[in-house]
C-alpha cells in the first residue's frame, strides 16, 4: 500500500480481485481462440464469442477498478496535490474518493434498472436469444462491489490519519 493511504491493509485481499481478472481474461483468450481455430476449419463463428467477450471485459473493467483502488493505483492528477501540504492532500484524496463512491453508487444503482428493465420486458441477447439480465445484472453488483471498496479505503485513510 503506497504512503498515501497509510499502511492499514484492506479486510479483503486484493487476491480475490486479482483470480477474478485472471478467470475472466483466461475466459476470454479461451473463448476467441476456440472462435479462431473453428472459423479457420469451418468458414464459420461461434454465435456466443462476441457476446461472452464483451460481457467478460466489463467484469475484467471493473474487477480491475476495484484492485486499482485497493492498491490506491488508480488514475489521477497528482501534480498539484504533490505542491501542496499533508493537510490538503488528504482531504483532496478524501474528495476524490467521495466523487468515485458517487459515480460508482450511481452506476450501481441505475444498473439495478438496467436489469429491471430487462426482466420487465424480456429482452434477449441479439448474438444467442439468452435472457440480457444474465448478463446486466453483473453491472450494478461489480459496481457495488467498487463502491464498497471505496468506503474500505476511505475508513483506511481515516484511520490511517487518525494515527499520525
Amino acid at each position: 500500500m503506497s504512503e498515501r493511504g497509510g499502511s492499514i491493509p484492506p479486510r479483503i485481499p486484493v487476491k480475490v480481485e486479482e483470480f477474478a481478472a485472471a478467470a475472466a481474461l483466461a475466459a476470454i483468450v479461451l473463448i476467441t481462440f476456440a472462435n479462431v481455430v473453428v472459423r479457420y476449419f469451418t468458414d464459420e463463428s461461434f454465435a456466443f464469442t462476441e457476446e461472452f467477450s464483451v460481457f467478460l471485459l466489463v467484469v475484467l473493467t471493473f474487477v480491475g477498478a476495484s484492485a486499482a483502488v485497493v492498491r490506491d493505483s488508480h488514475i489521477r492528477v497528482s501534480w498539484f496535490v504533490e505542491r501542496t501540504g499533508a493537510g490538503a492532500a488528504f482531504v483532496a484524496e478524501l474528495a476524490v474518493m467521495a466523487v468515485s463512491f458517487t459515480l460508482f453508487a450511481a452506476v450501481a444503482g441505475f444498473g439495478v434498472r438496467l436489469v429491471a428493465d430487462d426482466v420487465r420486458f424480456e429482452t434477449t441477447s441479439p448474438g444467442i436469444g439468452v435472457p440480457q439480465w444474465l448478463y446486466s445484472v453483473w453491472l450494478p453488483l461489480l459496481a457495488a462491489a467498487v463502491a464498497l471498496r471505496i468506503l474500505g479505503r476511505i475508513v483506511r485513510l481515516w484511520r490511517a490519519r487518525a494515527r499520525c
